[in-house]
């Protein structure tokens, strides 16, 4: 890669969960553009191999909800790339569209298993080689709706309140340590993703961005990507905002 970016990443090693399509595997893209080795930890193993090797990096075929998958992903890793550097928690799921009143257990218990449990378990994972090396970036992927709350979307919004809770918390746990955890809250973003809401759960989050559009994945990324480098070094703890002008707080 050339610009100014280039060589940014250089001797980092990066995991990027759900990295094997939407906006994770552009931020694997990224990363690994940027000089980082980097571990795509994706349920689909064929796209996640096929996205590894296009970059060069290591993949691991996981259910981030199994803790013990988890821990043993994370010292496979460790040990193929010679350490942990940078994790992005990008996997996540929506769940369905639906009232509260008309939510079905069993779907509101799998979207916090994804979003908040394995979310948790990726950062429980990665922090014991993050210490030991005295150096690490987080950045958990939230969401606005985490901050503001989508009618008909509870799990989803709940989950990702969760997520930016986790951050804060983390941040103030490691903030002498090296390790900078910070979140980011985009607004809708035109993924794969939209294939799990309905139309008029989309027409109302474009509703609601003062910009008029959706955010795209490179937009994000840009983002993303500076929070996993070296020049974030005083923010931690943190939510920042990619949401057309959503949310301002």
């Amino acid at each position: 890669m050339s610009g100014p970016f280039a060589g940014r990443f250089d001797g980092r090693k990066a995991i990027v969960t759900g990295g094997a399509s939407g906006i994770g595997l552009t931020i694997a893209t990224r990363l690994a553009a940027e000089g980082a080795k980097v571990a795509i930890w994706d349920r689909d193993a064929a796209r996640a191999g096929s996205a590894a090797a296009d970059l060069g990096g290591m993949s691991v075929a996981l259910d981030i909800t199994d803790w013990p998958s988890v821990e043993a992903a994370a010292a496979e890793t460790a040990e193929r790339l010679g350490g942990i550097d940078i994790l992005v928690s990008s996997a996540g799921i929506t769940g369905p569209n639906a009232s509260v009143a008309d939510y079905a257990p069993e779907a509101w218990r799998q979207v916090f298993d994804v979003n908040v449990h394995g979310l948790f378990h990726g950062c429980k994972a990665v922090v014991p080689f993050m210490t030991a090396a005295g150096y690490g970036r987080i950045v958990n992927i939230a969401s606005v709706a985490g901050k503001e709350g989508n009618p008909n979307a509870s799990a989803y919004s709940a989950s990702k309140a969760a997520v930016i809770g986790l951050t804060k918390s983390l941040g103030k746990e490691l903030a002498k340590a090296g390790i900078t955890v910070n979140c980011v809250t985009p607004a809708a973003v035109k993924t794969a993703i939209f294939d799990q809401m309905s139309e008029e759960h989309i027409a109302f989050m474009l509703s609601k961005i003062p910009m008029g559009r959706f955010g795209t994945v490179d937009e994000i990324t840009s983002l993303v990507a500076w929070l996993a480098s070296e020049e974030c070094s005083f923010q931690t703890g943190a939510v920042f905002d990619a949401s057309g002008g959503r949310a301002t707080y």
